[in-house]
């Protein structure tokens, strides 16, 4: 018998992110590094122990081998519990047989038997690919006190940009009367966050519902809230105030990245009261050798510095030598930059070298996006790589090629 519960997390965490290019071809988007120690699933999950929420699926599909290697037992986020705790939940063969989750309901469809094992009052639904802080237990408990069907969590967003996401209409008190995707003229700035809270037995009935249906998408902001509204369901609005970033493309995880630094940053890793949880590498203490020049920089354990950095967010391992600059970018674990090479407004992914003398990046911050390195690449001495470029083993000859007849 399985212990009773309020409430069950259910975490998206499958997405390919395409728009990440090749810092997501051999993992899942959630566990693409981040702010130098996290990666970026360890922030929903943190989310749910600091809201009291002791029951997580994580769903799992592309590229899963990295993020399940990362989330083990759960014991990082006190989730490695006898009852409930932390459950890696993929695709698997049922004995009608198998199938890719299809679409986000569809993923909670596929594991209705793991949301009944514990009977919760509530099921919580969640992306793992965005950076926030957030107490679900304050969500809950107004889904609770309005008696709804499903509560959506909304924050808002320049009408100017209301057009790129679900919006909310909704009356003084916040009950949704209308859901539009992605309107061309929005009536509202209220922008779904992806994040629900469903009454359970709804949120089996529809499920149920969808799968039966051969024309659905079995998505969540497609098909069921949609369905929900339209069958007079009892729906609100939740709002946030707060930072929430959807780190999606190489511009908005770079942006994230720099939000970290400054002595008042945008997003605050160091309030104490609400923790992010991670897993931790054994490595040494940082060392910043003599002559070394950081500014407005986080340097992470087991980082070796000897260069200049300067506004810019390390990952643990990394080592920058002596004569070598680094400015706004992004080095995830292991990089290591060699003596006399210039690294800036760059995302460089693990343990990727860049050569003696090199140049990698853009000189100048701008409306491009960064270069992106991937990872475990050998940059060779007196390289040039520049411009809004995604560098993979695949093609990094033939940029080397160009940058070397500019």
């Amino acid at each position: 018998m399985f212990r009773k519960k309020e409430c069950v997390a259910m975490l998206l965490a499958g997405g390919q992110g395409s728009r990440l290019y090749t810092l997501t071809e051999t993992m899942a988007k959630p566990a693409v590094q981040f702010g130098g120690k996290y990666r970026i699933i360890d922030f929903p999950l943190s989310n749910c122990v600091n809201s009291g929420i002791d029951t997580v699926g994580v769903l799992t599909q592309y590229q899963p081998l990295v993020l399940n290697e990362y989330i083990g037992n759960g014991a990082a986020w006190d989730l490695d519990k006898s009852s409930g705790g932390v459950h890696v939940l993929p695709p698997y063969q049922a004995k009608r047989g198998s199938d890719w989750y299809k679409g986000t309901a569809n993923a909670i469809y596929q594991n209705i038997n793991f949301i009944k094992r514990y009977s919760p009052k509530v099921v919580l639904i969640l992306s793992g690919d965005h950076i926030y802080k957030m107490n679900y237990a304050k969500m809950i408990r107004e889904h609770l006190k309005n008696n709804a069907d499903c509560t959506i969590a909304a924050l808002k967003v320049p009408m100017d940009q209301a057009s790129r996401f679900g919006i909310l209409n909704t009356k003084d008190d916040n009950k949704i009367i209308e859901f539009e995707e992605k309107p061309a003229n929005p009536k509202s700035d209220k922008a779904s966050m992806g994040i629900y809270v469903f009454s359970t037995d709804v949120l089996l009935e529809y499920l149920t519902m969808d799968e039966k249906d051969p024309t659905s998408s079995n998505d969540f902001g497609k098909n069921i809230i949609p369905k929900m509204l339209a069958d007079g369901k009892t729906m609100f609005a939740y709002d946030f105030e707060g930072y929430w970033k959807d780190v999606g493309t190489i511009s908005s995880l770079w942006e994230a990245n720099m939000d970290l630094l400054g002595k008042k940053p945008v997003f605050n890793l160091f309030d104490r009261s609400w923790r992010i949880y991670y897993r931790h590498n054994a490595e040494p203490p940082q060392r910043i050798n003599a002559g070394a020049q950081v500014d407005n920089s986080l340097i992470t354990e087991g980082c070796d510095i000897s260069g200049t950095v300067i506004n810019s967010v390390i990952s643990n391992g990394v080592v920058v030598e002596k004569d070598a600059v680094v400015k706004d970018s992004v080095l995830m674990s292991g990089v290591v930059v060699k003596s006399g090479a210039n690294v800036s407004y760059a995302i460089i992914d693990h343990d990727t070298t860049i050569g003696k003398d090199s140049v990698v990046g853009n000189k100048q911050v701008g409306n491009k996006s960064p270069i992106v390195l991937g990872a475990d690449l050998v940059v060779p001495d007196g390289s040039n790589l520049s411009g809004s470029i995604i560098v993979d083993d695949e093609n990094l000859d033939e940029y080397l090629e160009k940058g070397a007849k500019r």
